[in-house]
């Protein structure tokens, strides 16, 4: 059976880049594990595993740094794979593509709280790229009634930064937009500063949108406090063993002017949409489980996928002299 249309469709908005945001990404492919999971007709279980790993691969595919989706993917699928029937196996994909989004949706309001917290009345922040936790943080502290003022990058080349800019607007947070190479020369007038991640390493590192490792340093030189603000989901189990997170490379159309578009192809053009930020750039994690310091991510993985990483190192061998004693 053919991957629905559906699923294709919403791999495409999350490969085109309209729906962004990690979170939200990872709520729309458990959304389209659900939506594959119903569309299944017939078969035998085996022919049911194999068509929602073809979906799976669709949906995985799209954006290869977004460790949210990975993990939505997998939650999902962990529990498809242990199931004794076709009947079972759509029932536990419905059920688990639920939980997912319910779990990550409740996450965005315990995160706001604990975030909210280490805001200070009359702060000023900054935030870069469109964190829909950062945002969530910024706009719960004002609803608390806290003075803020927030700078917001334009994240170029995309300018996710305006979604940002009229996002706080709108909620009446008093916001600044400037351009992604001031932010040294505004670091002055910083008092936190509040991202998001698209993935968070075993050694806490960091992945989120270019331009942020540069902003953490800024921050450091600064002594200017620098939170992350990720659900935990979005820890990698990958990098336990030693993977490395790939960094996603995106078209010359987003970085060079419309007028010259048409002469792309004599342009070298190198367009990364993340960059790495090291743990000791970063003061702390904010997780739905709470304010966790950088090095804490490796427990956190150890506690939510031992099982699997202990497979996996299981299945690591070593090149051994069989002549040895």
């Amino acid at each position: 059976m053919e991957v629905p249309s559906e699923v294709n469709r919403i791999a495409w908005l999350i490969k085109t880049m309209r729906v962004r945001g990690a979170a939200r990404i990872a709520r729309a492919a458990a959304y389209a594990m659900k939506v594959a999971a119903l569309s299944y007709k017939g078969g035998s279980l085996g022919d049911y595993i194999s068509y929602m790993k073809s979906n799976a691969s669709v949906l995985t595919s799209t954006r290869p740094s977004a460790v949210s989706l990975h993990n939505a993917v997998r939650y999902v699928m962990n529990r498809v794979l242990r199931a004794q029937s076709v009947e079972e196996g759509v029932k536990s994909a419905v059920q688990a593509a639920d939980n997912f989004i319910s779990m990550s949706l409740s996450s965005v309001k315990i995160i706001s709280e604990y975030g909210s917290r280490l805001i200070e009345d009359g702060d000023t922040i900054l935030t870069h790229c469109n964190s829909s936790l950062a945002l969530s943080i910024i706009k719960a502290a004002h609803k608390g009634g806290k003075k803020l003022k927030v700078y917001a990058t334009e994240t170029r080349p995309r300018f996710q930064g305006l979604i940002t800019y009229n996002d706080l607007i709108n909620a009446g947070v008093p916001t600044i937009l400037i351009p992604d190479s001031a932010v040294r020369y505004f670091m002055k007038d910083v008092d936190k500063v509040i991202v998001g991640a698209d993935t968070v390493a075993a050694n806490g590192a960091v992945v989120n949108k270019v331009g942020t490792s540069l902003i953490a340093l800024a921050a450091h030189e600064a002594r200017v406090r620098f939170y992350v603000a990720a659900e935990t989901y979005k820890f990698s189990p990958a990098t336990v063993l030693g993977e490395l997170v790939e960094i996603e490379e995106r078209g010359p159309e987003e970085v060079l002017l419309s007028n010259y578009i048409s002469i792309a192809k004599s342009f070298k053009v190198r367009n990364p949409a993340f960059d790495v930020t090291p743990p000791e750039y970063i003061d702390a994690i904010i997780t739905e489980r709470g304010i966790l310091p950088p090095k804490a991510a490796s427990m956190i993985l150890l506690e939510d996928y031992g099982v699997e990483i202990s497979e996996e190192l299981n299945k690591i061998t070593l090149d051994v002299d069989e002549s040895l004693p």
